[in-house]
């Protein structure tokens, strides 16, 4: 797990945790195999962590048998977290209504997954997230009959890497989302393209993601420099 993929988790635990009433709640970690770094050291103490993956190894609680059915009761799981491991699901909508199921209406999915980066089979590496994709996975909930809400995603900077991810946090039954005012994206200041449940505007636009510009810089030093030339 690189080091903004942990940053963006601490974000989400200091700005949603003290909101979830219930008094041990369940934290359900999906893809919690330790990989250069794992989320539950960073897990806060009143949690009561599961991790599950599809395979054995440190870290793992729950070895998936399939990657679309989780082992757990409908409404059982107070928080949902998922980091870096969307991206190699080849059908992240089916995990998507799973994590719903399996969530109370008041639950949280915490969402971090790559929004650019390199090739990194795993065994596989099928996809990246941009701006839009939280609202889509919304609606793909909302036409399965589940009232969810996007409560705030945003694109992270880069820091001493190639990655910028995109993280989304979603509440299970939008008649829940008063429970959680507050939003990662009013205290922090290295992310773009940000959306919240109380504004349709994308804050801090930005087409390009990091590398992108670095290249676009780059690219035009070594155009100014034949044109000297």
């Amino acid at each position: 797990m690189h080091d903004t993929a942990l940053t963006n988790a601490r974000h989400f635990f200091n700005c949603y945790a003290k909101h979830i009433s219930a008094g041990r709640p369940k934290l359900l970690e999906i893809g919690s195999q330790d990989v250069n770094g794992a989320m539950r050291g960073i897990v806060p103490q009143q949690f009561d962590h599961i991790g599950a993956d599809m395979v054995a190894g440190n870290g793992v609680d729950v070895v998936l048998e399939d990657p679309y059915v989780l082992p757990f009761a409908g409404e059982s799981i107070d928080v949902v977290v998922s980091t870096s491991c969307f991206e190699h699901s080849e059908m992240f909508w089916l995990a998507f209504l799973e994590i719903m199921r399996v969530l109370k209406p008041e639950g949280l999915f915490y969402l971090n997954v790559p929004s650019n980066g390199a090739f990194h089979r795993y065994p596989v590496d099928c996809w990246r997230f941009y701006p839009d994709s939280g609202r889509a996975l919304v609606r793909w909930a909302q036409r399965n009959a589940i009232n969810t809400a996007l409560l705030e995603s945003y694109t992270s900077h880069q820091v001493a890497d190639i990655w910028n991810d995109f993280v989304a946090i979603f509440v299970k039954d939008e008649k829940h989302a008063p429970q959680f005012p507050d939003r990662v994206v009013h205290t922090i200041r290295d992310y773009n393209n940000a959306t919240t449940l109380e504004s349709a505007e994308i804050l801090k636009f930005s087409t390009f993601s990091e590398d992108r510009k670095k290249l676009n810089v780059i690219s035009q030093i070594i155009s100014n420099k034949l044109k000297v030339q």
